[in-house]
């Protein structure tokens, strides 16, 4: 047979190599996993995730993240679907293949000028700032600094002031009485059932310094807990006794869970702009809208075209554009 020239050749003489491993071609059309079940991520761990399925506490599963999710992060509070070995035996590892949109998401950096965001929680109804009257002593800086977070990102704050047994609140409850916050106290020798009435049937995370008895109320309020409680240094500055966030079942048929987050020394927001904050206040954001292009709403002499004055002594609401500009000097770091 007579050799052929390349302009004899067509498509038809073209040899297709075969696979390697002699398999198909993989497809680009993902599974829709429709017998994935529903689950809570309640702890995390070395790239893996514990999750209740269906909330159920005693129905709990740990999981791999699924290759196409790729590396979408995955925290504390996050709604997930779950497929493959969901019985939760010893031994057994199930995939998360989709994350459920957040209805809100505690962030911070470590301080305010890191890029970085840190995810604390998602999907937290409550923030609950723990704070102790003494011993360590309260810093209003951090607190409001929470607020601002829990402002920025959906969540309704709850003031939690420890130790009354040691110090009197009052002075601290007046301070936050415009903020129209919920503000509670607890004593080391009494239950503390009015915060767990606040925390039934709700998703709260907690946030602390150490020391302030944040582990030691997550021990009484769930017993099962046996977190880590650390005694207080001479100098005033409690020791990390809570190194990873978890979130805990509350007993009793209402439900309910506790996120303990590590205790923090500090709460960066430079993820946090004024708009965001501004839009936490119904009533004033949208007079916030006829502000000036970059205007920060603090007011003169920084800001002394900012239609807030304007909106406020003609409509009212003061106390709200104080408590709104309390919390922006601190988001800025000026009343630290």
């Amino acid at each position: 047979m007579a050799k052929r020239g390349w302009r004899d050749l067509d498509e038809s003489d073209v040899r297709v190599r075969p696979n390697r491993r002699n398999s198909r071609p993989r497809s680009k059309q993902r599974p829709t996993h429709s017998d994935a079940v529903v689950g809570m991520v309640v702890a995390v761990d070395r790239g893996r995730w514990t999750c209740a399925v269906d909330g159920n506490p005693r129905h709990q599963v740990v999981a791999m993240r699924a290759r196409e999710l790729g590396r979408t992060p995955i925290v504390i509070g996050d709604r997930v679907r779950l497929v493959g070995d969901t019985s939760g035996e010893p031994d057994t590892l199930a995939r998360i293949v989709g994350v459920a949109e957040r209805s809100s998401v505690l962030r911070r950096t470590a301080d305010d000028t890191d890029p970085y965001e840190r995810v604390v929680v998602a999907n937290a109804e409550q923030l609950v700032i723990v704070s102790s009257l003494t011993d360590p002593p309260p810093r209003s800086g951090f607190i409001d600094r929470c607020l601002v977070a829990a402002y920025a990102g959906g969540l309704t704050p709850v003031l939690c002031l420890t130790k009354a047994d040691l110090a009197a609140p009052e002075e601290w409850i007046s301070g936050y009485a415009e903020l129209g916050i919920s503000v509670l106290t607890t004593r080391l020798d009494v239950e503390p059932t009015e915060l767990r009435a606040t925390l039934e049937g709700r998703v709260s995370a907690l946030v602390g310094h150490s020391g302030v008895g944040k582990s030691t109320l997550v021990n009484r309020l769930v017993p099962e807990a046996a977190r880590a409680i650390g005694r207080v240094s001479e100098v005033g500055k409690g020791r990390h006794t809570s190194t990873s966030a978890v979130a805990m079942a509350l007993p009793g048929a209402a439900g309910g869970w506790v996120v303990d987050t590590p205790g923090i020394r500090s709460f960066g927001l430079a993820h946090v702009t004024a708009d965001d904050l501004v839009d936490a206040f119904e009533d004033l954001a949208e007079a916030a809208e006829e502000c000036p292009p970059n205007c920060g709403h603090l007011g003169p002499p920084e800001d002394p075209d900012c239609h807030l004055d304007t909106f406020v002594a003609e409509e009212g609401h003061g106390a709200q554009l104080n408590s709104l500009r309390r919390l922006l000097r601190s988001r800025t770091g000026r009343d630290e």
